[in-house]
């Protein structure tokens, strides 16, 4: 019998040794955390006869297949495998190679940026239409898993990590919403970091773009018939916006002569420019499978947006207070400071060597003020120097479970009737925080603490 060794514990990796073991297979799952989590998986798994390997992951002896859940190929049992001639697979390529006979088809996308927002519209256009449709993918349900029910169709979030690992993934249409600088140090570089994006288009029924995107148009380019979404007036093939209008002009009949209204910039919520370019992804992939319009309009007023994405915390004495908490990277950062007029900025954190000297510069018009905190919060003090040198900075050195309280006192000292305090950090939370809800949800208590410490003070 062949033996299948899977790399990690996680989600993915149990659900993956599950699948394999009801199938017959032998499976061994290796893991480096002996945690109480890891042992009660582990227990679980060998009911039904899955051995579990703690300490420094080695490849068994006898493997012929590893199946990765997200480990880099610099990682030591991934080179292992591939000088002992192993074949080195994702959950994803997994998944997709299990799949029955008749099975969903799968609308597929990826992008740094905006890939759980989309796929979560996706998902809520596709059950407004009537199929029996979920996430699954890099969010919700593993996708491992989700091939054996039986569903409509199934609305997959790629990352990079996975499809690095994917080599004859084929879904019926698939998106790129965006390229920017990330995970360079898990791809070594922006090229091989784009190439893993781009594997997503070889073999898709459908190619979807972002056409406002330079990097996604390049990937895109090869691929004749492909389907563009942008802010523009669509042209022929593509889909867009004309006025407040979400606008087909590539799923209708006549393109060049017809259009067909989708829905109104008033049901993506939140808006923000970036928000309506996912909404306009979220629709290119629905209308791929025959959705109706009214489905994309009804689904996207039913979409509700997940937490720390531009979510709207309160309003103080004329100032709004907004968590986007998410945005763990410059361009998920630049996204967010373009939505609003004037901004006192709250940021830092880890920024995983990502440069955030464009990201100042563009926003610098925005900027009334400056709140800085984490570890590589002097990166963004030195741009703001460079890009906004009359923009009044404070830096919080201060690591302490407490500190958001004192950002919000210095964020609100610098905003004036008609700001925007925007945690926006552009990197990444964990020299602070347990994760980005955990940085999310400290602003938000703050802003609270703020709102009780005024209304005490009238």
């Amino acid at each position: 019998m062949s033996l299948t060794c899977v790399a990690g514990l996680g989600v993915s990796g149990v659900a993956v040794a599950r699948a394999l073991a009801e199938r017959g297979e032998r499976v061994v799952v290796l893991e480096s955390v002996e945690g109480e989590r890891q042992l009660a998986a582990a227990t679980e798994l060998a009911a039904i006869g899955v051995e579990t390997r703690f300490g420094e992951p080695v490849l068994p002896e006898g493997a012929t297949r590893l199946v990765t859940t997200g480990w880099a190929p610099h990682h030591p049992l991934i080179a292992a495998a591939s000088a002992a001639g192993v074949e080195v697979v994702g959950e994803v390529e997994l998944a997709w190679r299990l799949r029955p006979a008749q099975a969903a088809p799968w609308l597929a996308l990826t992008g740094t940026n905006g890939k759980t927002t989309a796929v979560r519209m996706l998902t809520s256009i596709l059950l407004a239409a009537g199929h029996k449709a979920v996430a699954v993918g890099n969010v919700g349900v593993p996708v491992v898993r989700a091939v054996a029910e039986p569903y409509d169709t199934l609305a997959v979030e790629l990352s990079s990590f996975q499809l690095h690992w994917s080599s004859t993934l084929a879904p019926h249409a698939a998106a790129i919403l965006n390229v920017a600088p990330d995970h360079l140090d898990w791809h070594g570089s922006m090229e091989e970091y784009a190439a893993a994006k781009g594997r997503i288009y070889e073999r898709a029924g459908t190619v979807i773009f972002n056409a406002d995107d330079p990097e996604a148009t390049r990937l895109a380019a090869p691929y004749p018939g492909a389907v563009g979404f942008t802010l523009r007036v669509p042209r022929a093939g593509e889909i867009g916006v004309v006025e407040d209008l979400l606008v087909d002009r590539a799923f209708v009949a006549d393109p060049v002569e017809a259009a067909e209204e989708l829905a109104t910039l008033e049901d993506v919520r939140p808006f923000a420019p970036h928000n309506v370019a996912n909404a306009l992804a979220a629709a290119a992939l629905a209308r791929s499978v025959g959705v109706p319009s009214e489905a994309v309009r009804q689904g996207l007023r039913d979409f509700v947006p997940d937490p720390h994405r531009l979510a709207h915390v309160d309003r103080i004495g004329e100032v709004d207070y907004i968590d986007d908490s998410k945005a763990t990277n410059p361009h998920a950062a630049a996204a967010a400071l373009a939505s609003y007029p004037s901004i006192v900025w709250v940021a830092g954190g880890q920024l995983k060597g990502a440069d955030v000297d464009d990201l100042v510069r563009q926003a610098a018009p925005r900027l009334r003020g400056a709140v800085l905190l984490g570890v590589d919060r002097a990166r963004i003090a030195e741009a703001i120097a460079r890009h906004a040198p009359n923009v009044p900075v404070v830096d919080i050195a201060d690591r302490e479970t407490g500190v958001m309280e004192r950002v919000v006192t210095e964020a609100a000292r610098l905003a004036s009737p008609g700001d925007t305090v925007l945690l926006s950090p552009s990197g990444a939370s964990l020299d602070m925080f347990a994760n980005y809800p955990a940085r999310g949800e400290a602003f938000a208590r703050a802003v609270h603490e703020l709102r009780q410490r005024r209304e005490r003070e009238r």
